[in-house]
C-alpha cells in the first residue's frame, strides 16, 4: 500500500529532526570529552605537550601580526569616521565610547573567531576528515591510541588559544589606537579615557565579553572537529557533513552574539 504524501513528508521531517538532535548531542558529548581531557594531567605527557605546542604555534603565530595590524587599521578608520560624524552633530563626547562599544565589544571577538575558523580550525577539520577517510584514525585505535586525545584535543585547544589570543591582543591594540586617534600622542587624556573605559566595561559587560570570546573560540574550534569525526560515511556524505558543520557553527555564533547583545543592552 502506497503511503500518502503527507505521511512521507512527516517521516522525512521526523528523520531530519532525529538526525539534528543526534548531531547536536554528539557535539555536546565531544565538548564534554574534550573538557575532561583538558583537565586531566594524563593528557600532558612529554609527547602530548610537544604536539600541543606545535599546534598552538601553527594556529597562532602566522596570523597574529597580520590580524593585529588589520584591526589597528580598521580602528583608525572607524575612529576617524565616528569622531568626524559626532563632531558634526555636537556629540563628540560620546564618540570614543561608541568606538569602544562597537569595535571592542562586538566586532573584534566576532572577527577573531571567524578569522581563526577560516585560517585554522576548518583546515584542521579537513585534515582530520582526511585522516578519518584514509583509516588512519582506525589504525590508531587498533594500536591502543585514542584519536580524540592524540589528534582532536590539540587542535581544539590550539584553536581556542588562537581565538582568545587574537581577540585579547587586538582589543588592547584597538584601545590604544583609539586613544591616539582621539587624544593624540599625549598623556593628558589618560584620566578621561580611563574613566570612559570604566563606564563601558562595567563588571556585567566585562563578564559577557569574556564569556562571549570564550564561547566563540569554543564553537569555531569544536564544531569542525565534530563534523570530521562523526560525519564521515563516504565521499558523498563528507561534503554534506562539512556543510552541515559550517551551518551549525555560524548558527551557534549568531546565537551567542544575539545573547551577548541582549545581556549588554537589555
Amino acid at each position: 500500500m502506497t503511503k500518502a504524501p503527507w505521511q512521507n513528508r512527516l517521516m522525512q521531517t521526523g528523520h531530519g529532526a532525529e538526525q539534528w538532535l543526534i548531531e547536536w548531542w554528539r557535539l555536546v558529548h565531544l565538548g564534554a570529552v574534550i573538557l575532561v581531557l583538558t583537565l586531566s594531567p594524563s593528557s600532558y605527557s612529554r609527547e602530548s605537550r610537544r604536539v600541543l605546542a606545535r599546534h598552538i604555534y601553527l594556529n597562532t603565530a602566522p596570523i597574529l601580526l597580520g590580524f593585529t595590524v588589520l584591526c589597528a587599521l580598521v580602528t583608525v578608520v572607524l575612529t576617524r569616521i565616528v569622531l568626524v560624524t559626532a563632531l558634526s552633530y555636537g556629540l563628540s563626547q560620546y564618540a570614543l565610547q561608541v568606538v569602544i562599544r562597537v569595535l571592542v565589544l562586538e566586532l573584534i571577538p566576532l572577527t577573531a573567531a571567524l578569522f581563526v575558523a577560516l585560517r585554522c580550525t576548518i583546515p584542521d577539520g579537513a585534515e582530520l576528515t582526511a585522516m578519518q577517510a584514509s583509516g588512519e584514525l582506525d589504525e590508531m585505535r587498533g594500536r591502543g591510541i585514542e584519536p580524540v586525545r592524540r589528534e582532536v584535543l590539540p587542535r581544539v585547544v590550539a584553536g581556542m588559544f588562537s581565538g582568545i589570543t587574537l581577540a585579547a591582543l587586538s582589543s588592547l591594540v584597538a584601545l590604544v589606537v583609539a586613544y591616539v586617534a582621539g587624544y593624540g600622542f599625549t598623556l593628558s587624556g589618560v584620566a578621561a579615557y580611563t574613566r570612559l573605559f570604566g563606564q563601558v566595561f562595567s563588571p556585567a559587560v566585562t563578564l559577557i565579553f569574556v564569556l562571549k570570546t570564550l564561547f566563540f573560540s569554543l564553537a569555531v574550534s569544536l564544531i569542525p572537529m565534530a563534523s570530521a569525526l562523526y560525519g564521515m560515511h563516504g565521499a558523498s556524505v563528507r561534503t554534506s557533513a562539512e556543510m552541515r558543520g559550517l551551518v551549525r557553527m555560524f548558527a551557534l555564533i549568531l546565537l551567542i552574539e544575539v545573547a551577548s547583545l541582549v545581556g549588554n543592552y537589555y
